[in-house]
């Protein structure tokens, strides 16, 4: 971000929760919903670390990943399906921030 742009409006007398609220957050937001994508769909997939630490608890601790690895023993249509859900997601996702990091020349 431009530091230059808050100096810009401080200098036409916008006060301090102005210039964040008007200037830096409108700045920032793109990496902020990025970076909040990510952190999200990192999450979702995480397996290891819940499955050791936190353990299977459903509506607690049970993510995707853990639920499809459970559902794979008994019901492995729905673990197919949530499955396909997982990979739609990612999907999504990454497509949606395609072009962030493309343009970052």
């Amino acid at each position: 971000m431009n530091r230059r742009l808050e100096e810009a409006a401080r200098t036409l007398g916008a006060h301090r929760w102005m210039v964040f609220w008007q200037v830096t957050l409108p700045l920032i937001a793109p990496s902020i919903f990025a970076g909040a994508l990510l952190c999200w769909s990192r999450a979702l997939g995480e397996f290891g670390a819940t499955i050791t630490f936190a353990g299977n608890f459903p509506g607690q601790t049970q993510t995707m990943p853990l639920a499809v690895y459970l559902l794979l023993e008994t019901r492995p249509q729905a673990a197919v399906i949530l499955s396909l859900v997982l990979v739609v997601v990612s999907l999504v996702v990454l497509v949606a921030l395609r072009d962030r990091y493309l343009n970052l020349s």
